[in-house]
C-alpha cells in the first residue's frame, strides 16, 4: 500500500528557510572508500543552500523548426490551453506524460502505518513549470512553426488544427549551416542562414541570446541543441584542443569548428547553460576548457529516450542478476528527418558511438562474469525508412550465457513515437539544469545549521561542477568531469537526482531497508505494537 501527498513540510533542526527566499540544509554525506583490500566508511557534513525563487526562464532550441522543436512548442501551448482533441480511439487531453519532473513521483517517507508516502517529483524543490517556459530558437529552415509541425507529422491532425493559430507567427531565427558537418540531403532545407565568418556567426548567436532575454523580460535562458546529428569533429592541435586555440580558430574561420561548438562557445561566453541533445562531439577539449574557465554549465550528449533507455535497464538487470550478456544487437528503422540525416555514414557514426557505450559501466561492475578485457559484442544499425516517419521501430536481441553453459535470448520489438519520447526529456533537461543553477554547497564541520552559519561565515559555497553530470539520467552518452566515472545504469542515475534534491531539504537518502517491517518486535497485528514513526527534533520548518 502507498499514499500520495501533493505538498509537504520538513520539520527538522537540519533545515531552515531564510528570509531572502533561500533554504539551508545540513546533510551528513556517508560514503565508502576502498584502498586496496581495506574498506573505510566515510562521513562528511555539507551545507546545501538553495535559492527557492523560481526565475522567469527562456528555452532556446537549436533546430526549433524540426520534429522535436515543433513538438516541444506545441506541447507547451496545448497544456497551457488545456486542449482536448479527437483521435480514432476517442478524446485525448494534453499532458506531460514521459516527463520525469511532471509525471513521476518519489517516495518521500513512511506514514504511521508503515506505508510508503509518495509526492510528485516537481514538489521536491521549487522548479520551473513547463507551461511557464518562454520558447524560441534557431533553425536552418525558415518555415514557420505551424507549417513545420505539419511537415513533421508527429501530432494528430485535430490537435494540429487547434495549434496552428498559435504557431503560424512563430518563425526560427537564422542558424549556422556547415555542409561538411551534416548530410548533403539537408541542403534543400537550408534557407535561413547566418551569413559571414564563424566569428560573425558567433557574435550573432550571442546577440540573439541577449535580445531574446531582453525582449521577453527573462531572468535566465537555457540553450539546447535538438538539431540534426553532426559528424564528429577532428581534434586538431592549434584549432580546437585548447580554449585559446579554439577562440583564435573561430576568428581565423577554421573549417573544423562545428556549428554546435560555435553555439556552445556563444552560450559559455554569455554565461548561459548549454545542453547537447545529439551525439556529436560538440564538447571538444577547447570547449570543455572554456566552460571550466567561465564556470558555465554544459551537459550532454544525446537524448536517452527509447531503445537506449531500455538497454540501460535490461543490461543492468542481467548483470546484477549474475547473467552474462554476450551479444547485444540493435536495429532501428527511422523515417523522420533525423533518420534521413543519419543515412549519411559520417553522421551515423556519431550516433553509433553514443549508443554503443551505454553498457560499459555495467559490464565493468561485474568481473566475475567478464575477463579483464572482455566485452559483449555490441552492434547498432540504423536504416532510413521514410514510411515509418516519426514512429521509429527498434528491434533488439540480447543473448546471454547462463548456468552451466546454457544460453538465454531476449528479443524485444519497440515502436517508439520518437519525438513524443524526446520532447518531455527536453523539458526535463531545461528544468533540472535551471534548478541546479540555484543550488550551492560547501563542507562543514558543524552539527547544526545555526552553529555552522555562525562559525563558518567566510567559507565559500560552490556550485556544481560546470560539467553537469547530474542530468545523466536523460542522456545516452553522459558527459562527466575529467577523471570521474561514467554511470549509465538508469536507476542509479535517477536516484542520484532524487537524493541530491532530498539533501537540499535536509532529508536522508531514501533506502529500502525498512527495518521496522523486518524485526519481530516491531511487527504486529494490532495498532498498539506497530513501530512508531521515526522522531525528528523540530526547529525550523519550510515547505
Amino acid at each position: 500500500m502507498s499514499t500520495q501527498i501533493e505538498n509537504f513540510t520538513v520539520s527538522s533542526n537540519k533545515f531552515k528557510l531564510d528570509a531572502d527566499g533561500t533554504s539551508t540544509a545540513l546533510y551528513n554525506y556517508c560514503s565508502t572508500k576502498v584502498d586496496g583490500n581495506v574498506v573505510y566508511p566515510m562521513e562528511q557534513n555539507f551545507l546545501f543552500k538553495t535559492d527557492r525563487n523560481v526565475p522567469k526562464t527562456g528555452l532556446m532550441l537549436i533546430g526549433w523548426g524540426g520534429n522535436n522543436g515543433t513538438t516541444a512548442t506545441a506541447g507547451i501551448i496545448a497544456n497551457k490551453n488545456n486542449m482536448t482533441w479527437q483521435t480514432k480511439e476517442g478524446p485525448v487531453k494534453a499532458n506531460y506524460f514521459g516527463s520525469l519532473v511532471q509525471s513521476s513521483t518519489v517516495r518521500i517517507g513512511l506514514n504511521e502505518a508503515g506505508e510508503s508516502v509518495n509526492t510528485p517529483f516537481c514538489n521536491l524543490l521549487p522548479m520551473v513549470h513547463p507551461n511557464d517556459l518562454v520558447i524560441g530558437g534557431w533553425d536552418i529552415s525558415s518555415m514557420n512553426l505551424a507549417d513545420a509541425m505539419e511537415r513533421a507529422k508527429v501530432l494528430d491532425y485535430d490537435l494540429q488544427r487547434q495549434l496552428k493559430p498559435y504557431m503560424k507567427d512563430l518563425k526560427p531565427l537564422p542558424s549556422i549551416y556547415s555542409p561538411s558537418f551534416i548530410a548533403a540531403n539537408q541542403t534543400e532545407r537550408a534557407d535561413n542562414l547566418i551569413p559571414g565568418t564563424k566569428q560573425q556567426q558567433l557574435d550573432q548567436i550571442r546577440s540573439d541570446i541577449k535580445n531574446f532575454k531582453a525582449i521577453n523580460g527573462l531572468d535566465k535562458v537555457i540553450v539546447l541543441w535538438t538539431a540534426n546529428t553532426e559528424r564528429f569533429a577532428n581534434i586538431e592541435a592549434g584549432v580546437n584542443d585548447t580554449a585559446d586555440n579554439l577562440l583564435s580558430a573561430i576568428k581565423r574561420n577554421e573549417d573544423e569548428i562545428s556549428p554546435s561548438s560555435i553555439f556552445a562557445v556563444a552560450c559559455i561566453l554569455e554565461g548561459v547553460s548549454y545542453i547537447n541533445g545529439s551525439p556529436q562531439n560538440t564538447f571538444v577539449p577547447g570547449v570543455m576548457e572554456l566552460a571550466e574557465r567561465h564556470n558555465s554549465f554544459i551537459a550532454g550528449d544525446d537524448f536517452k529516450s527509447g531503445q537506449t533507455k531500455m538497454k540501460s535497464v535490461l543490461v543492468d538487470f542481467l548483470v546484477s542478476a549474475g547473467i552474462k550478456p554476450t551479444s547485444i544487437v540493435s536495429y532501428n528503422h527511422l523515417g523522420n528527418n533525423d533518420g534521413y540525416n543519419l543515412s549519411a555514414p559520417q553522421c551515423f557514426r556519431s550516433k553509433e558511438v553514443s549508443k554503443s557505450n551505454v553498457v560499459d559501466d555495467m559490464v565493468d561492475s561485474n568481473r566475475i562474469l567478464y575477463d579483464k578485457n572482455e566485452h559483449p559484442d555490441h552492434v547498432v544499425v540504423i536504416k532510413y525508412v521514410p514510411y515509418v516517419a516519426d514512429s521509429k521501430r527498434a528491434m533488439d536481441e540480447y543473448t546471454s550465457e547462463i548456468f552451466m553453459g546454457g544460453k538465454n535470448t531476449i528479443v524485444m520489438h519497440n515502436t517508439c513515437e520518437d519525438s513524443l519520447l524526446a520532447t518531455p526529456i527536453i523539458y526535463d533537461l531545461a528544468i533540472l539544469t535551471e534548478l541546479c543553477e540555484r543550488i550551492q554547497m560547501r563542507k562543514t564541520a558543524q552539527a547544526t545549521i545555526t552553529d555552522a552559519e555562525a562559525k563558518e561565515k567566510n567559507v565559500p559555497y560552490e556550485k556544481f561542477h560546470n560539467v553537469l553530470s547530474l542530468v545523466s539520467y536523460l542522456l545516452k552518452a553522459p558527459l562527466v568531469p575529467q577523471g570521474t566515472p561514467v554511470v549509465n545504469a538508469l536507476f542509479a542515475q535517477r536516484q542520484a537526482v532524487v537524493n541530491v534534491f532530498r539533501a537540499c531539504c535536509g532529508l536522508n537518502p531514501d533506502n529500502y531497508m525498512t527495518l521496522e517491517h523486518r524485526l519481530p518486535s516491531l511487527i504486529g497485528g494490532t495498532k498498539d505494537n506497530r513501530a512508531s514513526p521515526l522522531s525528528v527534533t523540530t526547529s525550523d520548518s519550510g515547505n
